[in-house]
């Protein structure tokens, strides 16, 4: 048994690009783009309800928590249900809440029933960032695994610029009830398309469901196999990963830092800029050049992360973060906001191309992926929701420089991490 474990394993890892990988792909970049597309809607929903007076500032405050509130518990809950049950149901499940439940939030009759549905669509939003990036490392090819893992958060992060623009031309004329419902309905031909996704083969591997996975591994292998060099030659389970604490220990700080640095970034430097007089809130063309660092950043992410390696694209973008972010403390000039601006944001999205989508799923094996990349992602979460609380403190105990001194701390800390105690996980077979 151990040995026909061990031959699928390298099938598998030897597979080149096939029908089946690619329609994975797409259905997965297609999830990743609308969830993407759902976080950034929400966000100009709650500020249209607001002005319109169908909602309050209260009630936007809880329409909002309750988004991350849902984004923790689909992060925790799809991590167990993957592992547990298989990465088809837990693909499957997300979906069906996220768009049932935003559909159904079109037809909110007032605030209290929407944010009630947000919380139940932001459970799905939360899975599916789980169960997506691990189910393309699953099932792509070893030796361009990083790759296609990257290249699904660059479409996703395009989301938040079409859905800016689709928002902008549809509130103002149509109110924001056909913006739920779009998605609802583009969530559900998904869900349709998914249907007959197979499990995860190397899921079925480890749960000695050997039969299946063979059938599954030979759709993979249409297009042939790619022939193993030495010095890309899959190592063994025991020689890729540390313990489970101490790459559940890595996964958390290198996401926590990224999503902690990115939102603080986003979130709160106009606001400190504008206290020097450095008004980029009101300048579009500003934001817009300062904004272009995110698909720039996913695709350096996505070109280096299988050539140079994981940990050699990874603390390079958190140290070249720790010093731009002390440098951006220093500016007073708009033009270089704006060059530091665009050079901070692309590192940002290195990262978010390079941990979120690559890295965290591989830092476990496949027994423990989805609840390795849950935890990390859903901790992540409840940081996040933490940083204003914090912000706001540092901002009456010190000035506005220190918001830009600690997100330089806390990428410092995360590159040390990562290369003192992480994983080298390039070209390697991750279990």
């Amino acid at each position: 048994m151990e040995l026909q474990n061990i031959g699928l394993q390298t099938r598998l890892d030897q597979t080149r690009e096939s029908p089946l990988f690619y329609k994975i792909f797409g259905l997965v970049a297609g999830g990743m783009f609308l969830d993407a597309a759902d976080v950034y809607m929400a966000s100009s929903v709650a500020s249209y309800t607001l002005q319109t007076g169908w909602s309050t500032v209260q009630l936007n405050s809880l329409f909002l928590s309750s988004g991350f509130l849902g984004l923790f518990i689909g992060s925790i809950i799809s991590g167990f249900i993957g592992d547990l049950k298989g990465r088809r149901v837990a693909y499957q499940i997300n979906l069906i809440l996220f768009g049932g439940f935003t559909f159904l939030a079109a037809f909110s009759p007032n605030m209290t029933f929407l944010i009630g549905c947000r919380l139940m669509a932001a459970i799905g939003l939360g899975s599916e960032i789980v169960t997506g990036y691990s189910m393309v490392n699953e099932f792509s090819p070893i030796h361009n695994r990083g790759k296609w893992c990257a290249a699904t958060s660059l479409i996703a992060n395009c989301g938040a610029p079409i859905t800016m623009l689709i928002c902008t031309l549809v509130l103002p004329r149509f109110g924001w009830r056909p913006l739920f419902a779009l998605i609802g309905v583009i969530a559900a031909i998904l869900w349709y398309l998914r249907r007959d996704i197979p499990e995860s083969p190397r899921w079925l591997i480890a749960h000695g469901r050997n039969e299946e996975a063979e059938a599954v591994v030979k759709q993979l292998e249409i297009t042939g196999r790619q022939t193993a060099t030495p010095s890309k030659t899959p190592v063994s389970h025991d020689q890729v990963h540390h313990s489970l604490g101490v790459s559940l220990f890595v996964a958390v700080v290198a996401v926590t830092a990224t999503i902690i640095c990115q939102y603080a970034f986003t979130s709160w430097v106009p606001t400190l800029l504008l206290q020097r007089g450095i008004n980029i809130s009101s300048s579009l063309g500003v934001s817009t050049i300062m904004m272009l660092g995110a698909p720039v950043g996913c695709a350096i992410g996505a070109t280096m992360i299988d050539r140079i390696g994981r940990k050699k694209t990874i603390v390079p973008a958190f140290l070249l973060t720790a010093v731009f972010g002390m440098m951006y403390a220093h500016q007073s000039s708009m033009g270089m906001v704006v060059l530091i601006g665009f050079l901070l944001t692309t590192c940002f999205y290195v990262l978010m191309a390079s941990v979120v989508a690559v890295y965290v799923a591989e830092l476990f094996p496949t027994q423990y992926r989805f609840r390795g990349s849950g935890i990390a992602n859903g901790i992540a979460k409840l940081m996040t929701v933490a940083m204003p609380i914090v912000v706001a403190w540092l901002l009456k105990v010190a000035s506005a420089d220190a918001i830009f001194w600690a997100i330089s701390g806390i990428a410092l800390f995360a590159g040390i991490v990562v290369w003192v105690f992480g994983d080298e996980t390039n070209q390697k077979e991750i279990g």
